[in-house]
């Protein structure tokens, strides 16, 4: 064998040693891509925020089959579907809230198109709607709290006076003035995100957050 030859043979092993080690460290950052995000998708808050009616998260992943006829049915186009970064729930209807929240239609059309049952038909009044529970979770940035005449949340809620009041309280800053708080009551909330859609702050102060359990007052033996 000449010279020439060897050294071809020389090379054409490296190459092939550099792609047999390439492919898996392709795999393995494509894989990465893949996973890492459906850890931290749902938003920063930990959860899909579902479309009117939805069961719970896991009976709902069971039901769903994924056909979009929720999405097609919603007027506001609030509805979209869960992409590849969304693991498991892939092409699972959810709201961003901030962007297009749910606009509470009187007639429910997501739910009454739904054929799998995913989206309860139980589920005929907006007012028994329970999406997640509006939240305030940067009350040092709420205008309102600061004690400035904002309250744009609470004039937005579709169910005004009973999922957000406003309660006032003296300002212990002015010593003069009164703040006019918005509270949430989660008991009448149903979670549309309207009020997070609603807040002026860049970064809204109100978001919509997984209903709580409610708390007991005494442990049960």
């Amino acid at each position: 064998m000449s010279g020439a030859e060897e050294e071809t043979k020389r090379v054409s092993r490296r190459h092939f040693l550099k792609g047999s080690l390439a492919l898996p460290l392709a795999l393995t950052v494509a894989g990465g891509l893949l996973t890492v995000p459906s850890l931290r998708r749902a938003d920063a808050r930990g959860f899909y925020l579902r479309p009117p009616g939805a069961l719970a998260e896991k009976c709902f992943l069971g039901a769903c089959i994924r056909c979009g006829k929720c999405v097609q049915a919603c007027p506001y186009r609030a509805i979209r579907l869960a992409e590849t970064d969304a693991g498991v729930a892939i092409g699972t209807p959810f709201i961003i809230a901030r962007e297009e929240p749910c606009q509470l239609c009187t007639d429910l059309p997501c739910i009454k198109s739904c054929p799998s049952g995913a989206l309860d038909k139980g589920v005929t009044e907006v007012e028994k709607v329970r999406m997640g529970t509006a939240v305030i979770i940067d009350r040092e940035n709420c205008l309102s709290i600061r004690g400035l005449r904002c309250e744009v949340c609470y004039r937005n809620c579709p169910l005004i006076d009973r999922a957000i009041t406003i309660e006032p309280r003296h300002n212990p800053r002015t010593g003069v003035h009164t703040i006019m708080e918005p509270v949430v009551h989660r008991d009448k909330c149903v979670g549309c995100g309207i009020c997070e859609k609603s807040c002026v702050r860049e970064q809204p102060v109100i978001v919509v957050q997984r209903t709580p359990l409610p708390q007991q007052d005494a442990y049960e033996f």
